[in-house]
């Protein structure tokens, strides 16, 4: 077995475990908050919203500087980094006394973690580019997995054992994620010249690059609009799910297992749609799945059961599954060798920003209009990042192959 092999299945354990460490606390986060002194409805969807959106805001402003950091130190440190630093703070967000410290904590979060960029950029750093493809779905298939895990677990933990015990669980797995790096993953890093890290090197050299590049940018900003409309909904979620059930119902658990099956159908979109992507062009299947997201938001609408909105969310994961893959197929071609890290870091940006931006919105859409209101936001969103594909991204050069794409 090759190192870099070795590497891609020693990371694929590692952030399995990271994602499913960070995914337990969403289906019970807002009632955290209540526990905490929120009690009001109203009260816990804005605190809600704000505890995502300064993670976000925080994580977006942190991590091109991390990138640019593991492009001139090595990959490796900043993944070890990532994960360390999360098994701190998640593990201390289960001695918290009031919403404030939880925010605190999760704004610590943003700064320092971020394990997916580094991931990432470990992977594509050390993978030949031939097998570049192979590597990255395969990682993101781990991603996915965690996280069709851990909001089951998550809620099941939180129904067993209260909520703090989860934040407990959640730092141990992150901790033994960042011990399987520490031990086992080997990087060849050649640090890059003296001259490349000064000047106009290091981060503005990362950020001018994409500015410079129509087709990231163009990318990037599918991005972002795609991952708006999935946050205007996330945090509000667990809330709507708790109006759909009886008082005393298990709430936590019914809102993991719907989150787990979105997840788990992302997954196996990712996988599909990925080989269907490579025949028939990327543009086309991205164009398609955000179509199709914006047709299974609307009917979430009227839903009165959680099994309805369990099926409709499943039909969500698909679609989402698949345009995730699509984004990351045209990024892994376009990344400049030596500069993933500058590339992948302003990625993580533009996500965060629609991670801040989204929940702050569906609180005050919620707030507003009701829990109700988010779906149908969330449909007009990715109707308008179908228009954006139709209108922006190239049509020509879709195959996987770098050399072939002509959004170079």
């Amino acid at each position: 077995m090759q190192r870099w092999q070795r590497n891609l299945y020693v990371i694929w354990v590692a952030e399995a475990l990271a994602i499913v460490g960070f995914s337990t606390i969403f289906p019970f986060l807002p009632y955290y908050v209540q526990e905490l002194g929120a009690t009001n409805l109203e009260e816990a969807e804005m605190w809600s919203g704000i505890l995502f959106a300064s993670q976000a805001v925080l994580m977006g402003i942190f991590a091109p500087i991390w990138g640019s950091l593991a492009d001139r130190y090595g990959r490796k440190l900043m993944v070890e980094r990532a994960m360390f630093s999360g098994a701190v703070t998640l593990a201390a967000m289960g001695f918290v006394r009031n919403v404030p410290q939880l925010l605190f904590l999760r704004s610590l979060q943003g700064c320092t973690t971020g394990t997916v960029a580094a991931a990432t950029t470990l992977v594509a750093s050390g993978t030949p580019r031939e097998r570049a493809g192979y590597a990255l779905g395969l990682l993101q298939m781990a991603m996915y997995g965690g996280a069709s895990v851990g909001p089951l677990l998550g809620g099941l933990l939180a129904d067993a054992f209260g909520y703090r015990a989860a934040f407990w669980v959640t730092g141990a797995l992150l901790l033994v994620a960042g011990l399987l790096v520490l031990f086992l993953v080997e990087e060849q890093f050649d640090p890059p010249a003296k001259e490349s890290r000064t000047g106009s090197g290091g981060l503005w050299q990362g950020l001018a690059l994409v500015v410079r590049s129509r087709a990231l940018l163009a990318i990037f900003g599918v991005r972002v609009i795609m991952r708006l409309g999935t946050r205007i909904v996330t945090p509000m979620l667990p809330l709507f799910v708790g109006t759909l059930l009886p008082v005393g119902a298990r709430v936590a658990s019914t809102s993991g297992l719907i989150s787990s099956v979105s997840a788990i159908a992302s997954a196996i979109a990712a996988v599909v749609l990925g080989r269907f992507g490579d025949r028939l062009g990327y543009r086309r299947v991205l164009l398609a799945c955000a179509m199709g997201a914006a047709l299974f938001y609307v009917p979430q609408f009227f839903v009165v059961t959680p099994a309805q909105l369990l099926v409709l969310q499943a039909g969500v994961g698909i679609t989402i599954g698949g345009t995730l893959a699509m984004v990351s197929a045209m990024l892994a071609a376009l990344a400049p060798e030596g500069r993933q890290g500058a590339v992948y870091g302003v990625d993580t940006s533009a996500t965060s920003a629609a991670n801040a931006v989204g929940p702050m919105l569906g609180a005050s859409l919620a707030a507003g209009l009701g829990l109700r209101s988010v779906f149908l936001c969330a449909a007009a969103v990715f109707g308008l990042a179908a228009l954006v594909v139709a209108g922006l991204v190239p049509r020509k050069g879709q195959s996987g192959h770098p050399q072939r794409d002509s959004v170079q």
